[in-house]
């Protein structure tokens, strides 16, 4: 699960919480988005869907100013500073889903060389897509933590790593895409095997990692 803090928007509370959304993405068997569920709770307002609000956090940019991506300890602390009390378990943070966006099924664009190389089975492309936007320190932040197991240097233009689990082999890529309105994070993943059961916690992981600096993730698309 994902989430996030929204500040308040009064006058002279522009650092005070006011409510939390608790977010979790659906996924298809190749590891591509297929839905987002999503919940809300406020002091006057206890928990309640939270669909609109998904939506604004991700087209809206003067309501993902006001987002602030935590972790559920973060979120805990938040929930009992508002009267709250402790953070509900996750089942029952998913008893307050009510509606599910769902993302269209589509075939897998192709981006990039067909070929495998030598020793690889399948080579799949991925790309999740993030709106907000990232200050240059945070940039910084994720070339320092991939670049010791990427093997890249430091003149290159975007923060990337590499990564070997089990046999197969993973590489990414963070940048700007759509005229710098938007960032992507590209998966390169290289299968041994017939089986794709890597893919899924490298994906999960490095969405977190870059959730947790200020983006806010929208989909997970394949493209090859």
């Amino acid at each position: 699960m994902d989430y996030y803090v929204i500040l308040s928007s009064a006058p002279g509370r522009r650092t005070a919480a006011e409510t939390i959304v608790v977010e979790e993405f659906a996924h298809a068997v190749d590891w591509t988005t297929s839905g987002l569920r999503s919940a809300g709770w406020a002091p006057d307002a206890g928990w309640r869907s939270a669909t609109s609000v998904s939506r604004g956090m991700r087209a809206d940019p003067r309501l993902r100013a006001r987002v602030v991506p935590v972790t559920r300890d973060g979120a805990d602390e938040v929930h009992g500073q508002l009267g709250g009390g402790p953070l509900p378990a996750e089942p029952a943070l998913r008893s307050h889903f009510r509606d599910q966006q769902s993302f269209p099924a589509s075939t897998p664009l192709r981006l990039g060389p067909a070929e495998v190389p030598e020793g690889f089975h399948e080579r799949r492309v991925y790309r999740v897509l993030f709106a907000g936007d990232l200050p240059v320190d945070r940039l910084t932040d994720l070339a320092a933590r991939w670049r010791p197991t990427a093997g890249h240097g430091a003149s290159d233009p975007a923060p990337g790593g590499r990564r070997r689990v089990g046999r197969d082999e993973h590489s990414w890529t963070l940048r700007r895409v759509g005229r710098d309105i938007a960032w992507a994070l590209d998966l390169t993943s290289l299968l041994a095997t017939t089986t794709d059961h890597t893919i899924g916690p490298v994906l999960h992981e490095l969405t977190s990692v870059v959730r947790l600096r200020g983006l806010v993730p929208v989909t997970t698309e394949r493209f090859a």
